[in-house]
């Protein structure tokens, strides 16, 4: 059986068999052979080629590891976890984001608290100028959804209010190359901060506020599935949410 993933993930990145050969430092043949006889690599290549790509190991080979092994190596990926949001370290978020070289990731209804700091606001213009992609999802304003949360937290139209709020405090931060707001109008069980491999998951409890709900700090492990399992959350509703426009 070929494995189509793999050559699906050499295609959207522009890369041939020969240059993914030469950056993990094996033979083109031997990666032929994982393509087109579905050929599982050693453990070694497998992660190289797969941190090359940007993608996890368990997508490009999913029966190469057993479940066993998965749930070791996910255990492994949790790094702390905080019973609230206002007990964690107060410079945390600075530490998350100021490590990301390759990606931020944001995915709440409003999270104001990051929006209202300047110093977080400055890094994320600075960390934007450097190169790193940077992807924020905010709550659709006017959605059920965040209706609905409004209301289980107690404040109403509030949250809505905030988000407007957000929009607003964020728009130097939009103007810049390589950052993109959207709108979405999901039902979030949890928000999520991503730098990289290391992910601040806030969980969303009913009746009570973000910040007085459990926070997990993950960080990717070869063959864990967590982080995988909030990464790819966080695709599907980028993938429906709407483009904030610039003059928004």
């Amino acid at each position: 059986m070929t494995n189509e993933r793999l050559r699906a993930a050499l295609l959207e990145r522009g890369m041939t068999v020969a240059s993914l050969a030469e950056a993990i430092g094996v033979d083109e043949k031997t990666i032929e052979r994982w393509i087109s006889q579905g050929r599982t690599p050693y453990r070694r290549h497998r992660y190289a080629a797969a941190t090359h790509l940007g993608v996890d190991e368990t997508y490009l080979w999913p029966d190469a590891i057993s479940r066993e092994q998965v749930a070791t190596a996910s255990e492994s990926e949790i790094v702390n976890v905080y019973p609230h949001r206002w007990a964690m370290p107060r410079d945390i978020w600075g530490r998350l984001f100021s490590q990301a070289e390759r990606e931020i990731d944001i995915l709440v209804y409003v999270g104001l608290f990051l929006a209202e700091d300047t110093g977080v606001q400055r890094l994320f213009a600075e960390k934007a100028r450097a190169g790193v992609r940077f992807r924020v999802l905010l709550g659709q304003p006017d959605c059920p959804a965040v209706a609905l949360r409004g209301e289980e937290e107690g404040i109403g139209d509030a949250i809505s209010a905030k988000v407007r709020n957000a929009i607003v405090l964020y728009k130097p931060l939009r103007q810049l190359d390589g950052v993109e707001f959207r709108l979405h109008d999901t039902v979030l069980y949890n928000s999520i901060y991503r730098a990289d491999d290391d992910l601040l998951v806030n969980t969303h409890v009913y009746g009570n506020v973000a910040s007085n709900a459990p926070v997990l700090h993950l960080r990717s492990v070869a063959g864990g599935d967590m982080v995988t399992t909030y990464r790819e959350s966080f695709e599907r509703i980028w993938d429906e949410a709407k483009p904030l426009a610039a003059g928004d």
